[in-house]
């Protein structure tokens, strides 16, 4: 869909983009940070989550990361953002029925932790587990379906990979 179509669509409906930080935590050896979601086993995603009314958009990071993986700033550096990824959200997200979808913010950041600094054990865990994979061996079938095309994107944008 064009712009304008997307456009036309949020005039229309009077919803607009929740706004979003997601995080690709790398490594020095180059490999990423990608986490097996709670509610669906057969999906890996990165961490992300929504910026708050008047709150900065690091700032969002920096709290959703803590959030979900249990992760101080001190431990990664941010090294490169890129901004205006949309994805609409599928029928299953009515939670969300004031919104179209959202538009995320990515941040790569160097981690220059250790294992044992990441906690997945949140009061309400939207994970399970993780692991480090280099960029080449993510696969687009992890993802939900409706956020495919966004993965496809930043994959091609931050490390020059067109993933399948």
């Amino acid at each position: 869909m064009s712009n304008s179509s997307k456009f036309s669509q949020k005039q229309h409906s009077g919803k607009e983009y929740r706004k979003n930080v997601a995080l690709i935590l790398e490594r020095k050896n180059g490999k990423i940070l990608i986490c097996q979601r709670s509610d669906c086993e057969d999906s890996w995603q990165f961490p992300q989550g929504g910026v708050d009314e008047g709150e900065e958009i690091v700032e969002a990071l920096y709290r959703e990361v803590r959030e979900e993986i249990g992760l101080s700033a001190k431990f990664y550096k941010i090294i490169e953002e890129r901004a205006g990824y949309r994805y609409d959200f599928d029928k299953r997200h009515a939670k969300w029925k004031h919104y179209l979808g959202q538009e995320q913010t990515y941040f790569r950041c160097r981690f220059n932790g250790k294992n044992k600094n990441i906690n997945l054990g949140a009061d309400k865990p939207e994970f399970t587990n993780y692991c480090w994979i280099f960029p080449d061996e993510f696969n687009l079938e992890w993802v939900a379906d409706f956020k495919r095309k966004v993965y496809f994107e930043v994959f091609r944008d931050f490390f020059d990979l067109e993933i399948a």
